[in-house]
């Protein structure tokens, strides 16, 4: 494959971008500025993604010399040495069928799976003017936030580029502040109702067994 054909493809960096964060924003369907914030970082990550992966290699091109080097028999612009980990670790056969493939995948689609789920719990508590301790709440206090983490974790285990393993930690601790400036809002509404909850619930890592529930992002 040459290098015309692997990469310069704008069209599927739109496509690819706007299907992702279309099922992001359906899932999440943000209403407050931190609900926007939260979507928009998610954003920023998948667009910087996909232009690695169909439109401008920024990563082959940097690393190119010394992967050429290491793998002097590898065709650096074919789009299956986009997927560094298969390359560095030394797997074989098709990239799109290795392990790690099918974990980003799984990775992936349990975390759009959250979304989807902590919304509903979410959209019920609100409309009944309540906090939301049920479903995934009853395990994480910010689940829609994990699903984010765990969904752009799968990415970088699918396809790593050097400005998404950067964009990476950045976006985390984006995430940690969006979810303290939250629950300052949430407590200001709840009081106590939300302090027994917070003190039972860890924040970003689900718990095996739930919380008693009592029922924000």
């Amino acid at each position: 494959m040459q290098e015309h054909d692997a990469y310069g493809l704008w069209v599927l960096v739109f496509i690819n971008s706007a299907v992702f964060i279309f099922f992001a924003f359906s899932f999440t369907k943000p209403r407050t500025g931190l609900d926007w914030r939260g979507l928009g970082a998610f954003a920023a990550f998948v667009v910087a993604l996909f232009t690695e992966m169909y439109g401008f290699p920024l990563t082959i091109y940097l690393l190119s010399g010394w992967l050429q080097s290491r793998f002097p028999e590898l065709d650096l612009f074919s789009h299956e040495s986009g997927h560094l980990w298969h390359t560095l670790l030394g797997l074989e056969g098709d990239p799109h069928f290795d392990i790690l493939h099918i974990i980003s995948n799984l990775l992936i689609i349990g975390g759009f799976f959250m979304l989807a789920s902590a919304w509903h719990v979410l959209h019920r508590a609100q409309q009944q003017n309540r906090l939301a301790t049920s479903g995934l709440y009853a395990r994480v206090r910010h689940p829609q936030y994990s699903a984010f983490i765990l969904i752009m974790f799968g990415f970088l285990v699918q396809w790593p580029t050097l400005l998404t393993l950067v964009m990476f930690p950045v976006l985390v601790v984006a995430y940690i502040r969006l979810a303290k400036r939250e629950e300052s809002l949430v407590l200001a509404s709840f009081g106590a109702e939300y302090l027994h909850y917070r003190e039972n619930t860890p924040a970003f890592i689900p718990k095996v067994l739930p919380h008693t529930e009592v029922s924000g992002h």
